[in-house]
């Protein structure tokens, strides 16, 4: 079982930018592959970026592509997103999402490619 905590969330005015973090208590974090999602109110749960467990593969919602930023540190157990450039629709609950995975390269880009999940963490982006 692996729990994850993310953390980083707040108000930020538009143009700014806030990291998260999530820190995952996996006795190999680097057995993990590593993904974050969001859900706004009323929407579904959305892909915004994804990690491998190498770290050698990302990859990045378009919406959020040049702006967000995933990368790791396994040395720590936690998977960060730098976020930059914040947009209101950006406003949302962030989710990290985990799950084992043998290939070191492999990253998922929907929901049904994790097993476990934080409690999420809310950003929301003023005018």
């Amino acid at each position: 079982q692996v729990q994850l905590v993310e953390s980083g969330g707040g108000l930020v005015q538009a143009g700014g930018s806030l990291q998260l973090a999530c820190a995952a208590s996996a006795r190999t974090f680097s057995d993990y592959r590593m993904g974050w999602f969001r859900q706004a109110p009323g929407q579904e749960r959305e892909f915004v970026a994804a990690i491998s467990r190498s770290s050698g593969s990302t990859s990045s919602a378009d919406s959020v592509k040049g702006r967000f930023i995933i990368y790791r540190d396994n040395t720590k157990n936690t998977v960060y997103l730098r976020m930059i450039s914040l947009k209101l629709e950006d406003t949302a609950v962030y989710y990290c999402a985990a799950a084992r995975s043998p290939n070191p390269h492999e990253i998922g880009r929907t929901q049904y490619n994790y097993t476990y999940w934080g409690q999420g963490t809310q950003v929301t982006v003023s005018s």
